[in-house]
């Protein structure tokens, strides 16, 4: 199977050129990178040419990038190296992921042509502008998942699982699947009709719905009715399994053809699916709130009837009934509806992505405890206390020993007395609230600052919020106008030397799941310093205090992005050929402009710039005379990239942060967010392999190129090549095996003393 290896636009105007430079031309894609070597970088600090940086050619745009970034999800789904469960899984990521940006980013760009608003953004583009060339782009990259779903179910079918249609199947097969459906499907079923009497029924957002064209037998007058159709994961799945074998059909097909039960002494002319999609940007003002709990309910009741951004339909539906759909939801039928060639809501195949065949999957990843936990039996604040800081990283090494561990140890430990946390997500098979809980119960003073307005989580957060202030935890929302998405817990516990405050500062959720799929790090420590300013922090987020000058911390919207414009700045000024400058970020995504634009800067100057972002990336490498020093990579793999890492040369003196804040503007400006320095040598030794092993790798790597496309890194060495995710699962696994091999010579020794001891005494 041909493999793809470059992502490209929609079309010329997706991605322009600076108009004071050209591209550099697309590499090759087996291009070794630069390697972190001093010859490597400039001999001496360049006099920077003069490019306008206000240059909209310079900066890529937003949804663009992101919906670039898709594609490289996507190309996971079409290589035969990946195993083909996990190819499923990529898929149904990919659709999900379109969902997601239909009902944040379209939803907003409608938001601002409603509101008249044509001032272009920083790359030139209009919201019409950026809303169309999205479209484009979107229907593109349905076209490449309808080619990859096809070959899959040729694929699957071969080892014995088949997505199949009602009508292949044979008469005792059917015959199974209508008594189903009249068990599990008929009773929740309820057809709407459509008609004078009968206004337009409501469409639920992302619900999967049949309209159905009918008539009374005889008669001339044709009838629409909508039926919604049932989505219940234990009763009513997407797919149906027939009888015990793997073969599988759509729910929405099983209704199509057993339909005439819910339309007694009818004639079925037609049954068509259909779909839509819904804006989720409904926010009120929070200053208007006495009530931010109540406030959230409300806005979630407003997004379940928000305006409808996307209508999916059935490519074979009828004309006229694609156009009555969309006049009904008030979307343009040439814009705004999208017909579907395969499967409609790709993102349900999770349901097969998630079926038992060992060998169509990845091989089974367990996160290994960490080294300096695993033997250590004794209270975890004694192990941070006296053996220093530690840096976890997942999903490689446990949360559930390690972070979980501290918290649950801060709820039984009768020396804590009191723990301040905040809580943008969590799971419902977490222990972090029952923790919680049982610090409360136990008599400690619990502070919980719960963030309502995580997209899409808000409901569940609602939920949390809730039980803890049943268990008499103080829980607060976090300062008006901000979300707060920083990821702190600091406890507070009485030492043999008085109170001691110890810490975790996190890239990733509290969340259990999250914590098994997304590569994050988290770092335990007891640093007076740090300890200092997480307190302060916490009085600013749940009082009234000013917002505090930090010793070490960095935090948003006040510090954050003044000091790493100072940092980059400094990096520039100290650029020499004796101490050659380097910055090094790794994140989710670039998309501030004033960083981008002092990154531009520190490149033109000669410092080398090392840019590993996951997603959206506004900063173009390559370009002659201003990026010539700058690389930009993606990594792609089964697990999602997360952590955030940055890193400044210093002229030797180094510095190493990790925290919650991507450079957005939103994180950057309207968010609270945490990044902690990371100052143990053997920490930064952790952290510089991470970066080192990523930009380095071979496999599961994209480059971009000058004009903003992306190329997949090939390997020419012909051996075998791991990827950096899989090289961390074997540096995990070597380490546990170093310490298990550590501590039975420790015992092997403390049972030989023991004996010696024995003779002496005999």
């Amino acid at each position: 199977m041909q493999k793809p290896t470059e992502t490209t636009p929609a079309n010329d105007s997706t991605l322009k050129l600076p108009k004071k430079s050209t591209s550099a031309g697309v590499k090759s894609a087996g291009t070794t990178p630069v390697p972190r070597k001093k010859a490597a970088r400039p001999a001496r600090a360049r006099q920077p040419q003069t490019i306008d940086l206000d240059d909209p050619g310079l900066y890529l745009n937003r949804e663009l990038t992101w919906l670039e970034f898709n594609r490289r999800v996507l190309h996971m789904a079409a290589v035969d190296t990946t195993p083909l469960l996990e190819r499923v899984k990529f898929l149904a990521i990919v659709s999900s992921n379109l969902d997601e940006f239909f009902m944040k980013r379209v939803g907003g760009l409608k938001q601002q042509i409603a509101a008249g608003i044509r001032t272009p953004s920083v790359d030139g583009r209009t919201p019409l502008e950026q809303l169309q060339e999205s479209q484009l782009v979107v229907r593109d990259i349905h076209r490449e998942q309808n080619r990859i779903y096809r070959q899959l179910l040729e694929l699957l079918d071969a080892q014995g699982i088949r997505l199949t249609r009602y009508l292949d199947l044979n008469q005792e097969d059917r015959e199974q699947l209508r008594n189903t459906f009249i068990n599990n499907i008929f009773p929740l079923l309820t057809p709407l009709a459509m008609d004078p009497g009968h206004p337009f029924p409501f469409i639920s957002n992302l619900a999967l719905n049949l309209l159905v064209t009918l008539g009374y037998k005889g008669g001339s007058t044709r009838h629409y009715a909508r039926v919604k159709v049932p989505m219940l994961k234990e009763i009513a799945p997407r797919f149906l399994r027939v009888g015990d074998s793997h073969t599988f059909v759509k729910i929405e097909d099983v209704i199509t053809h057993n339909i005439d039960l819910l339309f007694p002494g009818m004639e079925i002319n037609s049954c068509e699916l259909f779909r839509v999609t819904r804006n989720a940007i409904v926010e009120s003002e929070e200053e208007e709130a006495d009530d931010l709990l109540a406030m959230i309910e409300t806005e979630l009741r407003d997004r379940h009837f928000a305006p409808i951004v996307r209508l999916q339909v059935d490519k074979r539906m009828n004309p006229t009934h694609k156009g009555m759909l969309a006049a009904e939801l008030g979307l343009d039928e040439v814009a705004d509806v999208y017909g579907i060639e395969s499967l409609m809501a790709m993102r349900d195949l999770f349901e097969i992505a998630g079926l038992d065949f060992p060998e169509l999957h990845d091989p089974p990843h367990k996160p290994v405890e960490h080294t300096r936990l695993v033997h250590d039996t004794r209270n975890i604040f004694h192990i941070i206390r006296e053996r220093g800081a530690l840096l976890m990283q997942h999903p490689y090494e446990s949360f559930t020993t390690s972070v979980e561990r501290f918290l649950r140890t801060a709820s039984e430990d009768p020396k804590v007395l009191a723990i301040k946390m905040t809580l943008y997500r969590t799971s419902e098979d977490s222990s972090i609230v029952d923790s919680l809980v049982n610090a409360a119960r136990n008599g400690k003073q619990v502070a919980v600052l719960v963030e309502l307005k995580a997209r899409f989580d808000e409901a569940a957060n609602i939920r949390w919020a809730r039980r803890m202030e049943q268990a008499g935890i103080h829980v607060t929302y976090g300062v008006v106008g901000l979300k707060t998405h920083s990821k702190v817990i600091l406890v507070i516990r009485k030492d043999y030397n008085g109170l001691r405050r110890y810490a975790h500062i996190g890239t990733g959720n509290y969340h259990a799941g999250t914590a098994r799929l997304y590569c994050d790090l988290g770092m335990l420590t007891c640093d007076n310093d740090i300890a200092q300013d997480l307190t302060e922090l916490f009085n600013y987020l749940t009082g009234y205090s000013p917002p505090p000058r930090y010793r070490k911390i960095l935090t948003s919207p006040y510090t954050l992005k003044k000091a790493l414009l100072e940092k980059i700045d400094r990096e520039i000024k100290q650029h020499s050929a004796d101490t050659p400058g380097l910055i090094q970020f790794k994140m989710n995504a670039l998309e501030d402009v004033d960083i981008t634009r002092a990154l531009y800067r520190a490149s033109q100057a000669g410092v080398k710039v090392d840019l590993i972002v996951r997603d959206t990336c506004r900063l173009r490498p390559g370009l002659p005379g201003l990026t010539e020093t700058t690389q930009v990579i993606g990594v792609i793999g089964r697990f999602l990239e997360h952590a955030r890492i940055y890193f400044f040369h210093n002229r030797g003196e180094e510095e190493y942060f990790i925290g919650s804040a991507d450079l957005m503007t939103r994180n950057l400006e309207s968010r609270v967010e945490v990044v902690t320095p990371v100052e143990d040598p053997k920490l930064r030794q952790e952290l510089r392999l991470i970066i080192d092993v990523q930009l380095s790798s071979r496999k599961d790597v994209w480059e971009m190129q000058s004009d903003g496309t992306y190329i997949e890194r090939k390997d020419t060495t012909g051996k075998k090549t791991l990827s950096s995710q899989e090289t961390f699962i074997e540096l995990a696994q070597k380490r546990m095996a170093a310490a298990s091999k550590h501590q039975q010579a420790k015992l092997r020794q403390k049972l030989l003393d023991h004996f010696h001891n024995r003779l002496k005494q005999n």
